[in-house]
């Protein structure tokens, strides 16, 4: 009978710690930017790492202007060996509830758009092949969604293709929109399409930019007002030492109870999963990302676990937990 109310305790204790997980992971999570190095592993080791809410493929590189779609997916597949082979790998890390979402632009590529009507041809284009499961250069997959990060080329049209999106995501299943613009206020690429208001995401860049951190508050502020509510807002990141790279204890005793202040606060953005492999920077600040996480509830919520999980296999020493 005490090993049963034992029994009893340390279910209610491992609900209550899975209630403090989830309820973290629903209102502030890490987005990661895969694609561009082969120290990014695989996508499938990507999304076991268990830090990643949302899986951004870096990049789509060639389109616009009627110019053939290209892609660059660097060592990781190309013209020596189809992306197709990555349907499974995509296929999987959406079974685990993470979104992948097919990136745009970048910083090196032949990208714009020509005309209005170019906007939603791309589009189209974008709809058929990536977020339809019909077959693409990805295989037969259905994507969670587009990004926008531009960087290059003409700043016109770019609010025609994400309103040209938006009609189709409302004629059929729904997918996100989101952009990556740098931090300064407004994003020259980019400032259009924000002011649709059509994006579930944006991905504020501090980095890449001289005054990434000299003005982080007061660009955070802005950004968060500048945008609609319903647009969530990313603090973009470096997950690797260089430019404007943030130490994660300055991140999660300074900066994370900052901005976790706003309202429309989404979670941290990095680039990219190759500098997260060398420098183990998610792992540093997963448990910190959630709005409502602190050093305490992280080390509550740790606690519960080390002492639940010890418990079971004092009671039930056969059985893995």
């Amino acid at each position: 009978m005490a090993s049963q109310r034992r029994l009893l305790m340390l279910i209610i204790l491992f609900t209550l710690f899975c209630t403090i997980k989830s309820s973290q992971a629903s209102n502030g999570v890490i987005a990661i930017y895969w694609g561009q190095n082969n120290g990014d592993g695989t996508l499938t080791s990507t999304c076991d790492a268990g830090n990643y809410e949302i899986v951004l493929l870096a990049f789509l590189n060639g389109f616009g202007c009627g110019r053939p779609p290209s892609w660059n997916f660097d060592g990781h597949c190309g013209e020596w060996s189809p992306c197709t082979k990555l349907q499974a790998e995509i296929e999987y890390c959406q079974q685990k509830g993470i979104k992948v979402l097919l990136s745009l632009g970048g910083a090196v590529g032949s990208y714009s758009l020509c005309s209005s009507q170019d906007g939603k041809d791309v589009a189209h284009y974008l709809f058929r092949n990536f977020l339809s499961g019909q077959f693409g250069p990805l295989g037969s997959v259905t994507l969670d969604g587009i990004d926008l990060d531009i960087e290059g080329g003409s700043n016109l049209y770019w609010e025609d293709l994400v309103k040209e999106l938006d009609t189709l995501r409302h004629q059929n299943q729904y997918f996100y929109l989101s952009a990556a613009p740098q931090s300064d206020i407004p994003d020259y690429y980019l400032d259009k399409a924000i002011k649709t208001g059509l994006l579930d995401y944006v991905f504020v860049r501090f980095y890449d930019n001289p005054e990434c951190q000299n003005s982080l508050f007061r660009l955070w502020d802005e950004w968060t007002s500048y945008v609609l509510p319903n647009n969530t807002v990313f603090l973009g990141l470096t997950a690797a030492p260089g430019d404007c790279y943030i130490q994660p204890w300055f991140l999660i005793d300074v900066v994370l109870p900052y901005v976790k202040q706003a309202s429309n606060y989404g979670g941290v953005m990095l680039w990219d999963r190759a500098g997260d492999v060398g420098a183990n920077y998610s792992d540093e600040i997963k448990d910190y990302v959630p709005k409502n996480a602190s050093r305490f509830v992280a080390a509550v919520s740790d606690a519960i676990y080390e002492g639940v999980s010890a418990a079971f296999h004092r009671i039930l020493p056969n059985k893995p937990f």
